[in-house]
């Protein structure tokens, strides 16, 4: 009598992808329909916690940690690698490895720009549905500058609870967390520096994309090429997605159902059950 999986107990993954160590949690039966849940610019795939555990009960849920942040390798070459081309390689190979002929994929922020150019180009016809949480083919600047003003410099603290609320008061566009999903997330996205205080667990420099390839995430282009259902949730107060290109998003390439998400800006946390259940809804069809 074979003993019956635990669907809400993820495991903890690694694989070599395009010679670099991705992180990953792997959620659900490995004989489900998978879905990939990759999180936003500076922070980690353990973000995809609550969504994962309401999903696994019929998908399998893949959420990586993309390069140089939580516990994936840090890139040696930063200026070559951090940027959504190589992403997208890095997602294709951990795809390949996984042996995933087709699947869905919801994407924060970073994370849906990595699956929107993936699905232009080499997951093409693979990738079925996408979820972009807060993110479309064109953001806006004053946002980017917000971000790489806390994303470039992150501070350190001496406790773990001063983390908590440096991570509370930048991330508050997130909407409403409870206090136990703050501290999660503060307990799973922070490292310890040489000199013992706490920072967030990435690599500053992952911030040079914006530097070295400053037009990255202006994918119209792509937008237009796209045949697939996308689904859009764009958070009421965002200052990244702009309400004029959410509506471009209706009108172009695979005109995107766009849902706006109260109470949020950039980006809604996926982490209460109105969020899933619009997932949920678009990943059935």
């Amino acid at each position: 009598m074979g003993t019956r999986l635990n669907t809400r107990q993820p495991t903890s993954r690694y694989l070599r992808c395009e010679d670099r160590e991705i992180h990953f949690m792997d959620w659900g039966d490995p004989a489900a329909p998978p879905v990939i849940a990759w999180h936003g610019l500076a922070r980690t795939g353990r973000d995809m916690d609550d969504l994962a555990a309401r999903l696994c009960s019929r998908y399998r849920v893949i959420c990586p940690d993309t390069l140089g942040r939580g516990l994936s390798q840090w890139s040696p070459d930063p200026d070559a690698e951090y940027h959504l081309a190589f992403y997208v390689k890095l997602a294709t190979a951990l795809v390949d490895q996984l042996a995933l002929p087709t699947f869905h994929w919801v994407g924060t922020s970073m994370g849906g720009a990595i699956g929107l150019l993936a699905a232009a180009t080499s997951l093409r016809g693979r990738l079925r549905r996408l979820v972009l949480n807060d993110i479309g083919p064109e953001i806006a600047a004053t946002a980017v500058q917000r971000i790489r003003a806390y994303a470039g410099k992150p501070p350190a603290f001496a406790t773990l609870t001063e983390l908590e609320a440096y991570f509370r008061q930048i991330y508050q566009p997130y909407g409403w967390l409870s206090d136990a999903q703050w501290r999660r997330l503060a307990e799973s996205s922070h490292r310890r520096l040489p000199d013992g205080r706490l920072t967030p667990h990435y690599d500053p420099a992952m911030v040079r994309q914006f530097d070295v390839f400053p037009q990255d995430y202006d994918r119209w282009a792509e937008w237009d090429s796209l045949t697939l259902p996308v689904l859009c949730l764009r958070g009421e107060q965002s200052d990244l997605l702009l309400p004029q290109t959410a509506q471009a998003m209706q009108a172009r390439g695979p005109k995107a159902e766009v849902v706006t998400i109260p109470g949020c800006g950039h980006a809604p946390a996926l982490n209460v059950p109105e969020h899933w259940t619009l997932i949920e809804r678009f990943l059935a069809g």
